[in-house]
């Protein structure tokens, strides 16, 4: 009986599990089945509502853009700062644009009917740029028309708020935002930040609706300030464009120092440029003071005097010997522009005051060349300054060893050596430092800077004091300051031309000069390229514009006035107070 039943019970088991098993094989199937017909459907019958789906929303990795560091002058006064833009482009294929939205587009993007055609029939592309960087009321605007395939991108522009006063020195950026000029272009690593992203949900029409995740923080770029005073740079600016235009002038260059610190306070070129419209149409971009050399005709003579009163060959009240203002050697004639032919002598300190040429070239060949050499190079003829401006010309002072009788006196006098206008300021450093020259720099310095030593202090102070000779009774009256005793030196040097022949008709003005004689704060010099109305001579056409400009700095910088401290340095040897030479 027990066999039976459990005989009966396992056939009832293996007849449920083959039913089971039927069951299992025709849901399995059935789910089969139906999946083959829903990839059909989807595939061939619903293809249109698929890309609607994909259209509407899509998945992308954006961009998160750096601000660009801030460029100030030395109080924090804004030279050039970035501001949010927006840029359009466009995806070809997906632009769908009625002919009214067309026309508006090319009114608010300022944009030729030509060229917004060849953007969007462009269909090998799905990013092409419509326009970069404009106006947020142009984005209002273009925004409002709503039109597929049409999208904005979040950008910096860069914004110079002094202009063109001072684009030769800070530079612009391109359209995204790399330096390319100037500050902007040294110091482009430094100001540049690094971008971040993030992956974020967009919908057709551009928009951002949702943030899935930041991948990447952006980092901004770092601030900078500069040496440079506004205020100082504005007044510099536009002392040196009345001049220009008053002389009908070619170009020019002006730079003030703080003498102390070796600081750049200004520096203005002209012809300038607008770096916030360059793209329509820009000037000039280089830097003239730093990029530009020139020969500096008689600024030179103060290294060339002091050289010989350093090495002990003569002394202020020294005779030298002019012949009436003509000068031989060999076949080459040099001559005395400011001559009086009655006096066939002068003193050290009137050849510095009359800036003979025949004085300081006789001054020159008393020397050796290696001397003279020695004294032009410490003062940094020849070489960078190191500013730290891009570009930077070194000019050239050439190896004694191949100079010739001529050469010698020639360099004597400024001619035969070029240099950059930042060169010569920074040179005259040494006056107003008893004998140091300080190294210069473009960017606020905090601690006053170790000079090199050039000369003694004797002879620092020997030769401001002949410097002041040159404003108060010589070529430089036009320097003169209210208040302030003022020491200095003018230059004028005929322009070489392409075929290597002086051209007398073209020559470059300039002067140098330093105040309160006191206790030298400010170094200023200017140099005026190719006046063509009135007189040449630096000291009608440069030392107006130092007298104009210092005589604010003082103001603005609240420097003590010493007009009536007026105690002349005398010479500290007996060296025969009337020997001839």
């Amino acid at each position: 009986m027990s066999l039976f039943i459990n005989n009966k019970v396992e056939k009832t088991f293996f007849e449920l599990s083959g039913i089971r098993r039927r069951l299992i094989l025709l849901l399995f199937l059935a789910g089969f089945v139906t999946l083959i017909l829903r990839a059909f459907y989807l595939q061939s019958l619903d293809k249109k509502f698929l890309q609607s789906k994909g259209n509407a929303t899509s998945t992308r990795v954006v961009s998160l853009y750096a601000d660009r560091g801030k460029i100030t002058d030395r109080n924090g006064d804004i030279l050039a700062i970035s501001s949010p833009v927006e840029s359009v482009w466009v995806n070809p294929p997906n632009v769908k644009i009625t002919k009214d939205q067309k026309l508006e587009l090319e009114d608010i993007l300022k944009l030729s009917a030509n060229d917004v055609d060849q953007k969007l029939l462009n269909n090998k592309k799905e990013f092409i740029y419509l326009k970069r960087q404009i106006s947020p009321e142009d984005a209002r605007r273009l925004q409002a028309l709503k039109i597929p395939g049409v999208f904005f991108q979040k950008e910096f522009k860069r914004f110079y708020p002094a202009a063109d006063i001072a684009a030769n020195l800070v530079g612009f950026t391109n359209l995204d935002n790399i330096g390319q000029e100037g500050i902007e272009l040294s110091q482009n690593k430094f100001l540049s930040g690094k971008l971040g992203s993030k992956k974020v949900i967009k919908d057709r029409a551009g928009k951002i609706v949702d943030d899935l995740q930041e991948v990447r923080l952006p980092q901004d770029g770092h601030d900078i300030k500069l040496s440079i005073d506004a205020r100082i740079q504005y007044l510099t600016y536009r002392e040196l464009a009345k001049s220009i235009d008053i002389h009908k002038a070619k170009a020019g260059s002006a730079i003030v120092l703080d003498a102390k610190t070796g600081e750049v306070l200004a520096m203005a070129n002209l012809p300038s440029y607008n770096p916030n419209n360059f793209r329509e149409g820009g000037g000039p971009t280089r830097n003239r003071a730093v990029t530009d050399v020139f020969e500096p005709g008689s600024t030179i003579k103060p290294f060339t005097v002091s050289s010989a009163l350093d090495a002990g060959i003569l002394n202020p009240s020294s005779l030298v010997e002019i012949s009436s203002g003509l000068m031989k050697i060999g076949s080459a004639t040099i001559h005395d522009a400011h001559a009086d032919g009655s006096k066939p002598f002068m003193t050290v300190s009137e050849v510095i005051a009359k800036s003979s040429n025949v004085g300081a070239a006789r001054i020159g060949l008393m020397q050796t060349p290696k001397n003279l050499w020695s004294t032009l190079n410490k003062v940094g003829f020849g070489m960078q300054t190191g500013a730290g401006f891009p570009g930077e010309a070194s000019g050239r002072l050439r190896d004694y060893k191949n100079w010739g009788k001529v050469d010698q006196a020639t360099i004597s006098f400024g001619h035969g050596i070029n240099l950059t206008l930042l060169q010569l300021a920074q040179s005259y450093t040494v006056f107003a430092n008893d004998g140091e020259m300080k190294p210069v720099t473009l960017f606020k310095k905090d601690e006053i800077p170790m000079g090199t030593k050039v000369f003694s202090k004797q002879t620092a102070r020997l030769m401001v004091e002949m410097m002041e000779q040159v404003v108060e009774e010589g070529t430089g009256g036009n320097a003169k300051i209210i208040g302030y005793r003022v020491a200095g030196k003018t230059g004028t040097a005929e322009k070489i031309g392409a075929n290597g022949v002086y051209e007398k008709n073209k020559n470059i003005g300039s002067f140098v000069g330093l105040a309160p004689v006191s206790n030298p704060r400010i170094i200023m010099a200017v140099m005026i390229d190719e006046p063509s109305l009135g007189s040449h001579y630096g000291g009608a056409v440069a030392a107006p514009v130092f007298s104009s400009v210092m005589a604010d700095v003082m103001k603005i910088l609240k420097i003590p006035q010493d007009i009536k401290t007026k105690n002349k340095v005398m010479p500290q040897d007996n060296k025969g107070s009337k020997e001839t030479i």
